[in-house]
């Protein structure tokens, strides 16, 4: 069965549906397929690479400035070059179907080609998930994706709070398939002792994950240590708050899984204070690595918990203050919520995840 796959983002460049995309591809190159990825290239060279012996990987240079950020010339280049290379593509191949990451421009591009396709919604891509863009939603993404949604063969949500706001735009059958975790990247250690709390969070600096409200629940505590993995444009910003309000912060910037798998470990609590969420790897990995969480009562990261942290009102610095204070008069905590996230974790794996898209590459789903 060939698989033609549409992704603007592909490690090293964008974020969680970067990553998801990586890890769907480790798995799915177990399968019985052959896998032709289009993405963006962090460079300004188009390349074709072997991902695995049955996947390649088909890089196309847009011009990018950040590896974290799009701007609409990237994506606009990205989705003219995308459109002819598939074309070419499915000249030269048989696709039996197109995986869309993204009902735009990913899941315009497959309408364009006259493929069968499913699209997988992520969260910026439907119309009223960021209010910063509610303009451009009402006036274009709104028209477009009742367009795209209307012919896709499959139509998958990451959690089941994005389905909801999907189906504001268009009542359609959609499957609720949530990211996975690598329970075996993202593991437990012995925490090593330290007199201070350490609460980590993960993300783009951008206003849309809430940092500026969990710096300022931090303000003046003393007993706590904040870290912050994640670049952004609010980089500089965030920084000069952390020193204003005296909070102890660490912006570490963008590492890579390993490091990243390190931090979640040595962490006491991981803290998610989005504005909106779809289904945050960033929780998943938390949860595997025995970390308790405390999130937002926004789209998919609420989902998550059950026993293994609390959940805060958003733009609640004086909430999320609480909750975190409360691991600190009581550390038991930390541990029974810790575990409670590991056994959730582990139900939640990638290769569950590629069998639910198996089944819809397959028709069976």
């Amino acid at each position: 069965m060939q698989i033609l796959m549409l992704n603007y983002e592909f490690p090293p460049v964008g974020g969680g549906a970067a990553n998801a995309t990586y890890f769907l591809l480790e798995q799915l190159a177990k399968k019985n397929l052959t896998i032709d990825l289009i993405t963006a290239s962090p460079d300004k060279i188009w390349t074709k690479e072997p991902f695995s012996s049955n996947i390649t990987i088909y890089r196309l240079p847009v011009g990018k400035k950040r590896l974290d950020y799009w701007a609409i010339q990237e994506l606009s280049v990205w989705s003219v070059k995308a459109y002819f290379l598939a074309s070419r593509l499915v000249r030269d191949r048989s696709y039996h179907l197109c995986h869309c990451w993204f009902g735009w421009p990913c899941g315009a591009i497959a309408l364009l080609l006259g493929q069968p396709y499913i699209v997988a919604l992520r969260g910026s891509d439907v119309p009223g998930y960021n209010p910063r863009i509610k303009t451009l939603d009402r006036f274009f993404s709104k028209p477009l994706c009742k367009i795209v949604w209307r012919h896709a063969k499959y139509l998958t949500a990451n959690s089941e709070g994005l389905r909801q706001l999907a189906e504001k735009t268009l009542t359609t059958q959609i499957e609720v398939i949530y990211n996975g975790v690598d329970v075996h990247r993202f593991k437990p250690a012995v925490k090593e002792k330290s007199d201070k709390l350490r609460i980590l969070s993960a993300g783009r600096l951008i206003e849309r994950k809430g940092f500026a409200y969990l710096i300022h629940a931090l303000q003046g505590v003393d007993s706590a240590v904040l870290t912050i993995a994640g670049d952004g444009p609010l980089r500089a910003s965030l920084r000069a708050q952390g020193e204003k309000e005296q909070v102890n912060l660490r912006l570490i910037g963008h590492v890579d899984q390993k490091r990243l798998a390190r931090e979640y470990q040595l962490a006491d609590i991981f803290v998610l204070p989005s504005l909106n969420e779809g289904m945050s790897n960033a929780v998943l990995e938390a949860m595997a690595s025995s970390t308790p969480v405390i999130v937002t009562d926004v789209g998919g990261s609420k989902e998550l918990v059950q026993g293994n942290g609390f959940i805060v009102p958003r733009k609640s610095a004086s909430t999320l203050r609480q909750a975190i204070l409360t691991y600190q008069k009581k550390p038991t905590l930390i541990n029974e919520h810790g575990k409670r996230g590991r056994a959730l974790a582990e139900e939640m794996s990638w290769g569950k995840v590629a069998d639910a898209y198996l089944k819809l590459y397959t028709g069976s789903g």
